[in-house]
């Protein structure tokens, strides 16, 4: 076997780091290594090299271990569409939208897509680590589960249990696990990690003893807190910039309730002269806002409902009178123009919902998913856009003659008269250094054109792998996984 399992105690316990940190070490050491999640539930999503999609975390890990994104990484992705029900997308395609009552009797159709995935993916790498999903102390989801002890008992890949010190109560967290997994589950655990430690870690040694003592497991490390998180691609919204800094232009992003493809703003959150704020439910959009950004929605018109139940639209009117600029991307840019139709009920209810009316545009949903990395230019400075598109709906309308940019020679997007609305499909814009700076300097902010963000954000991934390998036991890790 030459794998091994990062499972959680809880979720948020650091496991999407720990397993990009341990890809990133492990690929240093000179292994050829590849990183799988069975299930994720994350409306941010990545366009991958074979033209599917999976979620955004596994792609961040692709990047630590030297690799471009594949649908195997990631077979199964769950999009949650509503309170209720989610998107099932298998090995980078859409199945079905199901109920969450109706997706465990769903789920023992997936186990074999998601062990195809991974065996390809153990035979072609020295090393895979595999991500969990959740914890697998929640006993009650366990029949038909392929995202924790259901998975690692299947593919017969060992465990590391990670607990969260930040949260408080780690000795139970782990302890717990234990208690409440059946013994063959129990078994597959063959060690832990203490995650998110802050202060001396010294002071931990009693409690340390007492979680290897309590449960036989052997202790991997403690994890002290990896300061520079902040700088990798977020999965979970919760964890974009919550307040102003009060430095540099202000940006203002809506947090809608189904945000999608966030990621978005990562180039921006990064650069010092950008003060990037998300806009929360029941907060006004703010008066000194530069820019608004209408973000990617996985319920375009749910959303714009959302929007209007928070007061943003009669705030989006009052920032363009006052001069301010706005950009919607992908359903964001759907619902800047005068309606969004959905006659085949794709999204939800069939019907349509007006839109803001701010571009002359109007939408309609159709059953085709558009997923492609796209290379295109910018009209207004021809500079050249890297990024990626993963959207369904036509938008057409007469503020399409003045296009956003330009692809294989045909227009896309869309600009207001004014010059100062704008709307595009390309997800990962801000990723492209020279547009980036050319973009932002419109706005009178100050960019340093020699930034190179990939390069940061590779130089973020090497500064982990060294965290990972003062902290964790590499060498025992490694025996675990069965590399030799």
């Amino acid at each position: 076997m030459t794998a091994v399992m990062i499972q959680g105690a809880g979720s948020n316990v650091g496991k999407s780091l720990l397993v990009a940190g341990i890809a990133r070490a492990a690929l240093r050491r000179g292994y050829s290594v590849a990183p799988f999640k069975p299930q994720n539930m994350s409306n941010n999503a990545c366009v991958t090299v074979d033209g599917g999609e999976i979620g955004r975390a596994q792609a961040m890990q692709a990047m630590a271990c030297g690799l471009e994104p594949h649908t195997d990484m990631n077979p199964v992705l769950l999009k949650p569409e509503s309170e209720v029900g989610a998107q099932v997308v298998v090995q980078g395609r859409r199945m079905a939208t199901v109920r969450a009552r109706d997706y465990a009797a769903l789920k023992p159709q997936l186990m074999a897509p998601v062990l195809e995935s991974f065996r390809r993916l153990r035979a072609a790498h020295d090393l895979v680590i595999v991500e969990g999903a959740g914890s697998p102390a929640e006993v009650n989801l366990r029949a038909g589960d392929i995202a924790n002890m259901g998975f690692a008992r299947a593919a017969g890949v060992p465990v590391i249990l990670t607990g969260d010190i930040d949260r408080g109560g780690v000795i139970a967290q782990l302890v717990g696990t234990q208690a409440v997994l059946d013994t063959e589950d129990a078994a597959m655990i063959a060690g832990f990690l203490v995650n998110k430690f802050r202060g001396d870690v010294s002071l931990f040694d009693d409690g340390y003893r007492l979680i290897s003592e309590r449960t036989g497991w052997a202790g991997l490390g403690v994890v002290p807190w990896f300061a520079k998180a902040h700088l990798l691609p977020a999965e979970d919204a919760q964890d974009l910039p919550k307040v102003s800094s009060g430095k540099g232009v202000k940006i203002a992003c809506l947090a809608l309730s189904r945000i999608a493809n966030f990621d978005d703003l990562d180039p921006l959150a990064a650069e010092p002269g950008v003060d990037l704020v998300m806009v929360r439910a029941g907060q006004p959009i703010p008066g000194d806002a530069r820019l608004v950004i209408l973000p990617g929605s996985k319920s375009t018109r749910g959303d714009l409902q959302f929007l209007r139940d928070q007061g943003w639209d009669i705030d989006l009117v009052a920032h363009v009178r006052r001069g301010g600029h706005v950009l919607g991307i992908c359903g964001g840019y759907q619902m800047l123009g005068r309606v969004v139709r959905d006659p085949m009920g794709i999204e939800g209810p069939e019907g349509e919902t007006a839109g803001l009316g701010l571009l002359d545009v109007e939408t309609v949903m159709t059953p085709d998913k558009r997923l492609t990395q796209t290379v295109a230019q910018h009209v207004e400075t021809g500079l050249t856009v890297e990024g990626y598109e993963i959207h369904i709906g036509r938008t057409d309308g007469a503020d399409r003659a003045r296009a956003f940019a330009r692809i294989d020679g045909v227009d896309e997007g869309a600009i207001s008269a004014s010059g100062r609305i704008q709307g595009s499909y390309l997800h990962g814009m801000f990723k492209s250094d020279a547009f980036r700076a050319a973009f932002l300097g419109k706005l009178g902010v100050a960019v340093d054109p020699l930034r190179n963000h990939t390069a940061e954000v590779m130089g973020v991934l090497d500064d982990l792998a060294e965290h990972i390998e003062a902290h964790v036991d590499m060498d025992r890790l490694l025996q675990i996984a069965g590399v030799r």
